[in-house]
């Protein structure tokens, strides 16, 4: 090496040169039609909304103001949104695993019910709470998983064997499970509480303490739980299943031509089987994260629409595991502002639906006009 030289130099203008070309690429990304028009829907979307919320009489600033103390204005606050998107994430998960396949899964709330419903009895009479290395709570997570994955097997079967749109079934089935959590909180031979006197509530007893979810900060005031990495590794796990694996390009080649599917000898029933069994593995799962790590106790309308936000979430998601952890965190901290902007500034709650759909179908109108241009 000539005197004078450092050693480093080469390293330091390779350096220099990758810096600047993830910087082009940043920039054009942010150039791209596509963030420019999500962006501008979400200013749509959130300057009609803010006019909504002025027309109901409601002071602007203050709903503001407590929106963004419910989303982002503590700890407390910021675990609890993230939690919720961790739910979000995983039915969302599962929508864009059975849409790979061209199924269309709508079960996500059936099966979190389902889910929340499996994990609350294995939890409180499985015998799981004396259980070491953690399968006190693992193994009504499992439980959640097989019902969920149940719940969607059972669209997959009457796809396959009576012909059933499984956008028909999944949604007919949400209905079923929903009511089937209603009975199990309401029959004391299910799962609702002894009725000690007139005013007991319809729900079951709180799980045990070693079957909720451990909190991964160790800090009650920071709520975040373990189905946070659960979901981010089952994330990472589908995202290159799609992307990499043999069943991954099973999925795509049903969905794109069963026929030719079948004609290169893969089994088409086997694939739309599974996708809408592991999609509802995954509802499940959100579930049984939603009752053991947030509510502990199993009672009607547990679920919360938080099923049909997964499914927004997937739907927006274009396909993309990626685009669902964005769309579960977005709705997640859209949730919880709305939850304390309702409580502190007295919005309607209806008004914070239709803010939610206002952002969902300028987001959808965006994501069309988007398309448009690419094929023109």
């Amino acid at each position: 090496m000539p005197d004078g030289v450092p050693s480093n130099a080469g390293g330091g203008a390779a350096r220099s040169a990758g810096g600047a070309a993830r910087g082009a690429r940043w920039r054009r990304w942010l150039a791209s039609p596509t963030v420019i028009s999500t962006a501008a829907a979400i200013a749509f979307a959130v300057a009609a909304g803010l006019a909504l919320i002025a027309l109901t009489g409601a002071q602007v600033g203050e709903a503001v103001a407590a929106f963004i103390d419910g989303a982002f204005g503590s700890a407390y606050a910021v675990a609890a949104s993230i939690n919720r998107a961790t739910s979000l994430a995983l039915v969302g998960i599962g929508f864009v695993l059975a849409d790979r396949a061209n199924l269309t899964n709508v079960g996500g709330e059936g099966q979190i019910a389902v889910g929340g419903m499996a994990a609350t009895a294995a939890a409180l009479y499985g015998g799981v709470a004396g259980l070491p290395l953690g399968l006190s709570f693992i193994l009504p997570l499992t439980a959640a998983v097989l019902a969920g994955g149940l719940w969607g097997g059972i669209a997959g079967v009457l796809k396959l064997k009576a012909g059933t749109n499984e956008v028909i079934s999944t949604l007919l089935l949400d209905f079923i499970a929903i009511w089937l959590v209603y009975w199990s909180v309401q029959s004391e031979a299910l799962l609702r509480q002894p009725m000690t006197h007139s005013s007991t509530l319809p729900e079951s007893l709180e799980i045990p303490d070693p079957t909720k979810l451990p909190i991964i900060t160790g800090d009650p005031g920071v709520p975040l739980h373990i189905g946070l990495i659960l979901a981010a590794v089952l994330a990472v796990l589908i995202a290159v299943v799609l992307s990499k694996s043999l069943f991954g390009l099973w999925l795509r080649a049903v969905g794109l031509n069963p026929t030719a599917a079948r004609r290169a000898g893969i089994s088409y029933g086997g694939v739309v089987g599974a996708a809408l069994a592991i999609a509802g593995a995954f509802g499940g799962l959100a579930g049984g994260i939603m009752l053991l790590g947030e509510q502990y106790v199993l009672k009607s309308g547990f679920s919360s629409g938080y099923g049909f936000d997964g499914l927004v979430v997937g739907l927006l998601a274009r396909g993309s595991v990626g685009g669902v952890i964005a769309g579960a965190l977005f709705f997640g901290f859209l949730r919880s502002g709305g939850i304390n902007m309702e409580m502190v500034a007295a919005v309607p709650s209806a008004v914070v639906l239709v803010i939610q759909g206002l952002i969902v179908v300028t987001l959808a109108g965006a994501a069309y006009w988007t398309r448009s241009r690419s094929a023109a």
